[in-house]
């Protein structure tokens, strides 16, 4: 079925359609203006919105028959008040009622399309959102936690589950961020964009070791320039975690891995701060040899990622080790010192169902990591699973949401607290990415980096660099090139880059 999105308002579309495509997932939207040349056939479904200055009115139409309505009438009296209580500036003021429609309209285009399908989204009308944002800035006003959780109810029609689920993530991150000075710090990411191969779901910069080892020298060559540069730009700030990310970085073998990290101690003395986090990810490229060189060279935390431990979906995904090689380099990072390490695992990967998800559970409850990210799956356009939807058409979203539950009941059995969370478009079940950890295990990057409370300057091929400016409550992004050729070629371009934006932007340094 296509539907047909009727809207003049293109300064809203961006926020009506991902609702429509998360009531209606898989399906084809097409968006159009009144009295605009559209083709509607007596299949095809209309959303039509109509928004006025003091009106607002949604309607569902097929066959031209009108199935569902919602009207609202718009009123920023309210707003109106608080602006003589707080003397807000003109633009602020627009902002807000801007904000306050915006809001307004999702609510009706949300009760429409429940009306029309009989479903609930567990996140309301948030779609894109970071919720706990929302939530971590009324706690940081001092704001009362009832109050809040009415707030994300009745704003957002988030469900009490999630409703209360962004509460305690955002509740743990007021903690940590209370004991980091990150107004005066700073964090780097370093992006190895290699890996063994390409999984099926993966929209990452990533590089197939086997057929772009020979660019390996290259771009650490390139890399260590980069990284050279960034140790020179905050000499007045404190480094406040470091992460090496990909890709899988552990796909460098031993001696480049050792290169790379005695480079970065050299330069950015990482053990000066709170947190060293590398991405050991896929077990096929785990050696002892390279855990001791992470645990000599100051690593305290580190992620091995099984995605699942069904071997069936490893051999489907395209990850090509086994259930017991995840098992075995586990028990290898125990062994070489490792006190911190995380896992991954994936909801509604394809074929899964409960049982398969409370299987990998249960195997890893016996590994005993001390968090463990649960990810929804999330078809970005890049990924195979999506560009061959057809051949891989068996994948189950159905169970998504008991799935997340039976995760979330899982951590909270065994004493890991969410800490982190953050959602994307196109994810299973329109449901979140969600951190847990015991106590003191956190990854304090992740936290930084999803409430955008820092600037972390990225380094390596797709590297994004935000700069935060705390004072205007905004971020500015530099970006590097996403190509592994264009970024060794354009080495000097990237850092100039960086050069350029902080020279205009002294005062950030």
């Amino acid at each position: 079925m296509v539907i047909h999105l009727i809207l003049d308002r293109e300064d809203y579309e961006n926020d009506i359609y991902p609702l429509i495509k998360a009531f209606y997932p898989g399906e084809e939207v097409k968006v159009h203006r009144h009295n605009s040349n559209m083709e509607i056939t007596r299949e095809s479904l209309a959303i039509m919105v109509v928004i006025e200055d003091s009106y607002l009115c949604v309607a569902a139409v097929k066959d031209e028959k009108q199935l569902y309505k919602e009207e609202e009438h718009i009123s920023t009296k309210e707003l109106e008040k608080e602006e003589e209580l707080n003397a807000m500036k003109e633009q602020e003021l627009l902002l807000q009622k801007k904000k306050q429609i915006r809001n307004l309209l999702k609510r009706t285009v949300y009760r429409c399309l429940r009306g029309l399908t009989g479903e609930e989204l567990p996140w309301g009308t948030l779609t894109g959102i970071r919720p706990t944002k929302i939530v971590l800035e009324k706690l940081e006003a001092g704001e009362e936690r009832e109050a809040i959780r009415r707030f994300m109810l009745e704003e957002y029609y988030c469900s009490v589950r999630k409703a209360d689920l962004s509460l305690m993530v955002a509740g743990r991150e007021h903690e940590l961020l209370k004991e980091m000075d990150y107004r005066n710090g700073y964090s780097i990411y370093i992006g190895i964009p290699f890996c063994p191969s390409t999984c099926l779901y993966c929209s990452f910069t990533s590089y197939s070791i086997e057929r772009y080892g020979h660019m390996s020298e290259p771009y650490l060559e390139a890399l260590m320039k980069e990284i050279k540069y960034a140790s020179t730009v905050f000499n007045n700030k404190k480094l406040t975690t470091v992460y090496i990310g990909g890709g899988t970085p552990t796909t460098l073998n031993e001696v480049q891995l050792d290169k790379l990290l005695t480079y970065i101690d050299t330069y950015l003395k990482p053990g000066l701060a709170m947190e060293y986090t590398v991405e050991a990810g896929r077990p096929d490229s785990i050696t002892e040899g390279k855990l001791r060189i992470l645990k000599e060279h100051g690593v305290n935390r580190i992620s091995i990622n099984p995605q699942s431990m069904q071997q069936r979906t490893l051999d489907l995904i395209g990850r090509k080790h086994t259930v017991n090689q995840i098992e075995e380099a586990f028990a290898l990072a125990r062994k070489t010192g490792h006190e911190n390490i995380n896992m991954d695992i994936i909801i509604g990967l394809p074929g899964e169902r409960k049982n398969d998800v409370a299987n990998t559970l249960e195997q890893i409850e016996k590994l005993n990591p001390d968090s463990l990210t649960v990810h929804a799956l999330a078809l970005k356009r890049a990924a195979r699973l999506n560009t061959e939807k057809v051949e891989y058409e068996s994948a189950d979203v159905e169970e998504a949401g008991s799935m997340a539950e039976l995760t979330e009941e899982y951590a909270h059995s065994k004493e890991y607290q969410p800490y982190y969370l953050y959602r994307q478009k196109n994810m299973a079940g329109n449901l979140e990415n969600t951190g847990y950890a015991r106590k003191g295990k956190e990854g304090l990057y992740n936290v930084l980096i999803m409430e955008e409370k820092q600037t972390i300057i990225a380094l390596g091929a797709g590297g994004q660099s935000k700069f935060v400016f705390h004072d205007e409550n905004r971020i500015e992004r530099v970006e590097n090139v996403k190509s592994l050729k264009d970024y060794v070629e354009r080495i000097d371009e990237m850092i100039e880059r960086k050069i350029k934006f902080l020279t205009e932007n002294e005062h950030l340094l």
